[in-house]
């Protein structure tokens, strides 16, 4: 009898070991992983206001994301850079993402600005790509300029010296394969500061190296202004630093299909669109396709008609989903165009064949509402690259 209980011991630790050397189940490899990048740290301190530093923000922000995302999402792992108050090469943070093989990566900082300016305030999200503004530059400027402490800085960023204007030119060719998903998640992380009742300053792009080197949608995140004494005292504060920490939580359930509390939807305004997508004018564009709002404005009707004629419109903003023709974030402007690239749907205003036309529409019209408002052409129904559109239209001239 003993014999036969120690064969059936045996067998049952047999199969247990044999089981236990299987492969992960189907659910353990489709685990979601996040990557949370608190910004700076350690003999690095970001941005300083009168009574905070910067990167201690950032952590306390990331280490209450993080918790909100263990907490309630047991599917998803959260990776951070750091989660002390430690100096992280911006190259190494991008490993860590890209050894997690993480699903997504979020940079999370504070902004800043001169002195003479501290009334400024608001949030805004930044994907990887061309400014299109000095603004936009001046942030990646200040966020990239962490290289400078890394002894070995020109050799591991290649000679990029981040204070200089032409060292982003690198940036003007860059095409992200993870472009859409970037622009949507960071969409969402707007939608949701807005609805925290925060300055909603928009999504751009610029040319951050802590997001080139990253391999999945990233996005570096600017929770407000710490020169602004007001949002300074926001940001160090408790509720404060739960508020944005919540609302990036928000936007995080939304990316990832996550179910939100019917209270929270019930509180959540229509879709929020992102001020225009800084596109790369020398960039090769794909090919988009063209989704009417509302009917087209009588100069949109001449230009289209002109076949084989480059046509210019002016692009104002973008949003994840269509929004109702009479919006008010189109800011007055109608009839107003859209057509969906990349999954986005991009709005337009304004179309002529006439290159200088649309230029004088754009200053005199649309830069006071969009001040990142830019020119796109499309040929034939499909959207062309502008250099070649605007070289043509000189010889046609």
């Amino acid at each position: 009898m003993q014999r036969r209980k120690f064969d059936i011991l045996f067998i049952a630790v047999s199969l247990l070991l044999a089981f236990s050397s299987f492969p992960q189940t189907h659910a353990a490899e489709t685990r979601f992983t996040v990557v949370i990048d608190a910004g700076h740290g350690g003999n690095d301190p970001g941005a300083i206001g009168r009574r905070g530093k910067e990167k201690n923000i950032n952590l306390s922000v990331a280490l209450k994301l993080g918790r909100l995302i263990r907490q309630n999402c047991p599917d998803t792992r959260v990776v951070y850079t750091r989660e002390r108050d430690v100096f992280v090469p911006l190259h190494r943070r991008a490993e860590i993402a890209n050894d997690a093989k993480a699903d997504l990566f979020i940079s999370i900082h504070t902004n800043s600005v001169a002195s003479r300016n501290r009334s400024v305030s608001g949030t805004e999200t930044y994907t990887l790509g061309l400014h299109r503004t000095q603004e936009n530059l001046e942030v990646a400027k200040k966020e990239n300029a962490v290289i400078l402490i890394e002894d070995d800085y020109k050799q591991r960023y290649a000679g990029f010296n981040p204070n200089s204007s032409e060292s982003y030119i690198i940036f003007e060719f860059l095409q992200d394969k993870n472009m859409a998903q970037s622009v949507s998640f960071a969409t969402s992380v707007q939608k949701c500061f807005r609805n925290a009742n925060r300055t909603d300053k928009g999504v751009h792009q610029a040319g951050f190296l802590v997001l080139r080197a990253t391999s999945m949608p990233s996005v570096l995140i600017e929770l407000g202004y710490i020169t602004n004494p007001t949002e300074e005292a926001y940001l160090m504060s408790e509720q404060g630093s739960s508020t944005l920490a919540k609302s990036i939580y928000r936007a995080f359930l939304n990316y990832k299909g996550g179910k939100v509390s019917s209270a929270q939807l019930a509180a959540e305004p229509e879709s929020m669109p992102t001020p225009a997508e800084e596109e790369t004018a020398a960039a090769p564009q794909p090919q988009a396709q063209a989704v009417r709002t509302q009917a087209p404005p009588k100069q949109d009707m001449a230009a289209a008609s002109v076949a084989g004629k480059p046509v210019f419109k002016i692009q104002i903003l973008t949003s994840d989903r269509k929004l109702p023709s009479r919006s008010k974030l189109f800011k007055g402007l109608s009839p107003v165009d859209s057509y969906r690239e990349n999954g986005i749907i991009k709005y337009t205003y304004g179309a002529d064949t006439n290159y200088n036309k649309i230029l004088r529409l754009k200053r005199n019209k649309v830069d006071s509402k969009f001040k990142d408002a830019f020119i796109i052409a499309f040929k034939d129904g499909q959207k062309v690259n502008i250099n070649q559109a605007i070289r043509e239209f000189k010889r046609n001239r």
